[in-house]
């Protein structure tokens, strides 16, 4: 299971290495809504939390949608300016139509490539089948999805006030530390590019990308099946310090494709029991609960929202969620009249660092 980005005849200089203030903003606030993902940075996280005051709190409560399960593709951006503030002005010279599909598809849990067929602004099933999606994902996704779609203007400017006062709550004291390692990582990294070329460039951000041996293309190892291309736009690399274990992608249609990369060292694998490991991988065995255990290790889903995101039946996805759960790997709760399916972190961790980084990047 790989994504794959054409990037058949692009020149060197079209692959970009760059830091990004808002995309590093982004990963913060991923761990804030996220800290089981990532569990070195709890004390961290604490810390902020505590200080932030509570009209901030609620706000990033609020559009949590944006960053939690997955980044909104504009929250990522293919061309890094050096400033925030810089990187929200181009993030509000985006249309409309674009903002609310992109942000949809984190709000709701939709497929990419799907919600990108028709815009929720103009088309009334699209628009049903977006609060539809977000109702079953809880009254907070609802309510965010229903203010978008009636004044996404309204909704866009809170969002970017909420990102500023972020800045002045905790992103610009921690930016100062954070952008000496990026930019440490970037000079290795343009580097390897001038001297050695693409390939050697790939292999210093992580062990999940490669270049294809033709040349042509990049392999990112993600537990999905998709390919997007370049054309002729060139693709952005991105490190930062606040992403492990996660390997974000930009790949939906229209976007120019970047990657947005850890760079801190992995955390050393415990040991885990035979009979423990023995019984989970037995569980995991199969490439659908992979892909299953991929979406809910970015959130609660119900069994409907898997059908539809991988495409299949909800009979189906049922069985799979029943072996995963017999293995203890998941946790099931009601709201409602929705049952809503978890990741359970603890125990997929036992299996080893290296099998949880897969799952979560």
């Amino acid at each position: 299971m790989t994504l794959r980005i054409d990037i058949s005849g692009l020149p060197s200089e079209r692959l970009r290495f760059a830091a990004s203030p808002l995309a590093e903003l982004t990963a913060m606030l991923h761990v804030l809504a996220e800290p089981g993902h990532h569990p070195q940075l709890a004390g961290w996280a604490g810390d902020v939390w505590a200080g932030l005051r509570p009209e901030l709190a609620e706000r990033l409560r609020e559009a949590e949608f944006l960053w939690r399960s997955s980044q909104a593709d504009f929250l990522v951006p293919a061309r890094p300016r050096p400033t925030l503030a810089e990187e929200l002005d181009d993030v509000d010279r985006i249309d409309d139509e674009t903002y609310v599909t992109a942000a949809l598809v984190t709000t709701c849990g939709g497929n990419r490539v799907h919600s990108a067929a028709l815009s929720p602004l103009t088309d009334a099933t699209a628009r049903e089948r977006a609060l539809d999606l977000a109702q079953a994902r809880g009254a907070r996704q609802e309510a965010f999805a229903e203010r978008l779609l009636a004044d996404p203007a309204a909704v866009r400017a809170r969002v970017r006030h909420t990102l500023e006062q972020c800045a002045e709550a905790f992103f610009d004291a921690a930016w100062t530390g954070v952008a000496v390692q990026l930019a440490t990582d970037l000079r290795l990294k343009n580097d390897l590019l001038k001297r050695q070329g693409i390939g050697s460039a790939l292999a210093s951000v992580s062990g999940a990308v490669t270049l294809a041996p033709d040349g042509d293309c990049i392999i990112v190892d993600k537990l999905q099946d998709k390919a997007t291309a370049v054309h002729g736009n060139g693709v952005t690399f991105i490190p930062s310090v606040f992403s492990r274990p996660h390997l974000v992608v930009v790949h939906a249609p229209g976007w120019q494709p970047v990657v947005q990369y850890p760079v801190a060292e992995p955390s050393p694998s415990e040991p885990v029991s035979l009979e423990t490991v023995t019984l989970r991988l037995e569980a995991l065995a199969h490439p659908v609960r992979l892909r299953l255990l991929r979406t809910l290790a970015r959130g609660p889903h119900t069994t409907g929202e898997l059908a539809h995101a991988w495409e299949l039946s909800p009979p189906e996805v049922s069985r799979h969620l029943a072996v995963l759960r017999r293995a203890g790997l998941l946790t099931a709760w009601r709201h409602g009249r929705y049952i809503r399916y978890t990741l359970h972190l603890p125990d997929l961790t036992a299996l080893g660092a290296d099998l949880l980084a897969a799952v979560l990047r």
